[in-house]
């Protein structure tokens, strides 16, 4: 029999982080996270996000073992942007077995309808700027910052009677197919990144990571301004804001994230990181005791990236700024030896970006989806 039961403790919080380990342990393409940052994840005296949410871990329980978790996320914020009483889900891992998957939904379901919310949407890992949605095709080890899941899951939330809310994919690029020299990149992307910088004076510049808070704060209202439109975006807090960019300040490339400037003013930035699952892959999940000689061994491995953050001020959205990030981040790859680059994720409906990345050669390898169901 399947009992379902919400997290209530230290220990209960540490087996349900810990579930995943498990359940993935044969699994070849999963990643695993640092078990001191999920903790943290999910602890509201270290997570900013829960300062303006209320969320409730629940175990599936079979016999006293877990075999299936969920966190059920009733964010105050999306409600106010939106104006539609739409709660979420994720952390959802699952066996195999309906029973499980049903009985975890239907609690987190049950724990939204107290609290307002009409619809319940995810899998979303707290909210929409970390990991979204289920993947659903090209399986293969994820990437930094994005999702991975069994294949069966698609059944197991869709058998439930979840329906599809948007899809978002990743597109990969390669871009040692532009040589060493660029001399194979796109025509149109090296004509659009001349008259970014003849005709309209686009500079780019490197991030100091010497005045590193500084430079933040001239991030903050492109990073806001840049995402304001995107389906279910809700603003980043700054407290939320300033705990990413610490997070990402321990593993960016200085070499990969830039500011673009006209007359000295920033209107755009570019983030890209390396993939770093290439390196988690070894770990287990702990960086002690040999953790950190398998980190500095395989860092140096490394030979892919993924752009986290492209973002241009609306004004100077047709000025070829983003050709010129690219144009930059090709060169600056070829110099550090990375092959190819992961942009994601990208809205299904995001016309205007997704024809700039065919633009420069870049091809749909994964999906993923975001459900809807009823809360009663």
């Amino acid at each position: 029999m399947i009992h379902v039961e919400p997290v209530t403790s230290r220990a209960e919080r540490k087996d349900f982080v810990m579930f995943p380990f498990k359940l993935y342990r044969s699994d070849p393409y999963w990643v695993p996270p640092l078990i001191s940052d999920r903790l943290k994840h999910f602890d509201p005296e270290h997570n900013p996000f829960y300062e303006h949410a209320e969320v409730q871990l629940f175990r599936a329980l079979r016999g006293g073992e877990t075999v299936g978790t969920i966190a059920a996320i009733a964010d105050e914020l999306h409600p106010q942007v939106w104006g539609e009483p739409v709660g979420f889900f994720g952390a959802f891992e699952s066996i195999d077995a309906d029973e499980v998957a049903a009985a975890l939904f239907t609690e987190a379901r049950a724990w939204l309808a107290s609290r307002g919310r009409e619809v319940m949407r995810g899998p979303i890992d707290m909210n929409i700027h970390g990991e979204v949605g289920l993947l659903i095709e090209g399986f293969g080890q994820p990437v930094i910052m994005m999702p991975y899941q069994f294949p069966y899951y698609q059944g197991l939330l869709e058998r439930y009677g979840m329906v599809k809310a948007k899809d978002v994919h990743a597109y990969k690029l390669d871009i040692a197919s532009y040589g060493p020299n660029l001399e194979r990149l796109p025509e149109q992307i090296a004509r659009v990144a001349r008259i970014a910088t003849e005709r309209y004076g686009v500079c780019l510049r490197y991030l100091d990571f010497d005045h590193f808070e500084e430079e933040v704060e001239l991030l903050r209202p492109i990073y806001r301004e840049a995402w304001s439109k995107n389906w279910g975006e809700v603003p980043i807090t700054q407290a939320e804001l300033a705990q990413l960019a610490n997070e990402l300040r321990q593993i960016a490339d200085p070499g990969l994230v830039y500011l673009a400037t006209i007359d000295e003013q920033v209107i755009g930035c570019f983030v890209a990181i390396p993939d770093y699952c290439q390196v988690a892959k070894h770990l287990n999940g702990r960086l002690f005791p040999i953790g950190w000689a398998k980190f500095l061994w395989y860092r140096r491995k490394i030979n892919g990236i993924r752009v986290l953050i492209m973002g241009v001020l609306e004004e100077h959205r047709l000025k070829g700024v983003d050709a010129l990030f690219i144009r930059e981040a090709a060169r600056r790859s070829a110099e550090k030896g990375y092959e190819w680059v992961e942009m994601s994720w990208i809205l299904e409906d995001n016309y205007r970006a997704i024809r700039g990345i065919e633009t420069m050669g870049g091809n749909i390898y994964r999906t993923y989806r975001l459900y809807d169901i009823p809360t009663r």
